[in-house]
């Protein structure tokens, strides 16, 4: 279902108003950060997280863990 809605002036800015029917399907509130990413058909994706950022935090606590003494050592 496609919806329409309009940039406005916030500020310095420009915003872009969400429909609540789009804040309910990303089940996202006031306040929350949303993360848009650019796709090679040159639309953008908005998200209420970013996946890969996700990912690339998983692989830094699980070599954290794998590699702790290596890592305490290394910081004295």
């Amino acid at each position: 279902m496609a919806h329409h809605t309009k940039l406005r002036k916030i500020g310095n800015s420009l915003g872009v108003i969400l429909p609540k029917e789009i804040l309910e399907e990303l089940q996202v509130e006031e306040g929350q950060a949303l993360y848009i990413s650019k796709r090679k058909d040159g639309g953008v994706t908005l998200t209420p997280r970013d996946e890969e950022f996700e990912r690339q935090m998983e692989i830094g606590r699980d070599l954290t863990k794998r590699y702790r003494n290596t890592l305490r050592e290394l910081a004295k």
